[in-house]
């Protein structure tokens, strides 16, 4: 695919030959950078797909200002899945799932929060959108239509950040703060990658196994346990990513038992084993985005 990329007012857009895409970056506003990981417009013609999300060890939120997405099927669950569905917050996740898409105008701006930032910029449990695919409007409520209709008809892409710039930081100055003895803990989890035994995490925040697990699941989505298992995930998936590698190198420097425990918790996660998400054809958790 032919690439070209240009700037302008601070936004930065990247052309691809394929359906006309167009993939706007700019740089997140100082304070939001502590509760965001990411930040992506994209607009193109979409070919009709499904494709398999994996967790991300992040919040996702996506506005949907073209055609909505056919379908959210979480695998391993009971249920047709979320039907039609148009702007989106993805919790975080334990599992994977199927994106199916009919086609059609394509065009989202992705957010990706750590689990805290959600937990203060959308300002509601995380326990309550794990493994979830919801609405916009059931997480933002009235707020909702009338934020994507500003994004839509804004005269450009510059404006759109601008916009989400001033809605989030005014959800800012009135979220719950997350608690430092949950923030300690997670910053310990994401830094080792997920390495850390949850009976230190304990120890280090000053808690009881018992008091940090529920506390760390309201703000975060899920346990220190499953926290830890989809960090290791992650960190290997990145290595996977890299090109041929040594899998029993991978499992050892990533803190599985053995390669038998790093395929397991492979079909667990992503329903893939390493070797065939190794080679997946496009990148499987930006399944709302491209």
């Amino acid at each position: 695919m032919g690439r070209e990329t240009a700037r302008d007012g601070g936004v930065d857009t990247v052309l691809g030959a394929g359906g006309g895409l167009r993939r706007v970056t700019r740089p997140l506003h100082p304070a939001l950078r502590p509760y965001l990981r990411g930040r992506v417009g994209y607009s193109h013609l979409a070919p009709a797909y499904q494709v398999r999300m994996v967790p991300t060890g992040r919040v996702i939120l996506n506005v949907s200002l073209a055609e909505p997405f056919s379908q959210i099927r979480r695998l391993g669950t009971p249920g047709p899945g979320t039907g039609r569905i148009g702007s989106a917050v993805v919790g975080m996740e334990d599992r994977p799932a199927w994106c199916t898409h009919p086609g059609g105008p394509q065009e989202v701006i992705r957010l990706e929060f750590t689990p805290l930032g959600a937990y203060r910029l959308l300002a509601l449990p995380m326990r309550e959108l794990t493994n979830l695919v919801v609405e916009l409007d059931d997480v933002l409520g009235p707020e909702a239509g009338p934020l994507v209709e500003r994004l839509a008809a804004a005269p450009d892409w510059a404006a759109r950040f601008d916009l989400l710039d001033a809605v989030l930081l005014a959800r800012l100055g009135r979220g719950p703060e997350p608690a430092p003895e949950v923030e300690q803990a997670w910053r310990l989890l994401t830094r080792s990658a997920g390495a850390v035994p949850i009976a230190r995490l304990a120890d280090e925040v000053g808690w009881s196994g018992s008091y940090l697990v529920r506390r760390f699941t309201e703000q975060v989505g899920l346990t220190p346990k499953t926290s830890a298992r989809v960090l290791r995930f992650r960190r290997a998936a990145r290595l996977l990513s890299r090109g041929p590698v040594d899998l029993a190198a991978i499992a050892a420097g990533c803190g599985f038992y053995d390669q038998a425990h790093l395929t397991r918790e492979f079909r667990a996660l992503a329903g893939l084993t390493p070797g065939r998400m190794a080679t997946a054809a496009r990148p499987v958790d930006e399944a709302l985005a491209v």
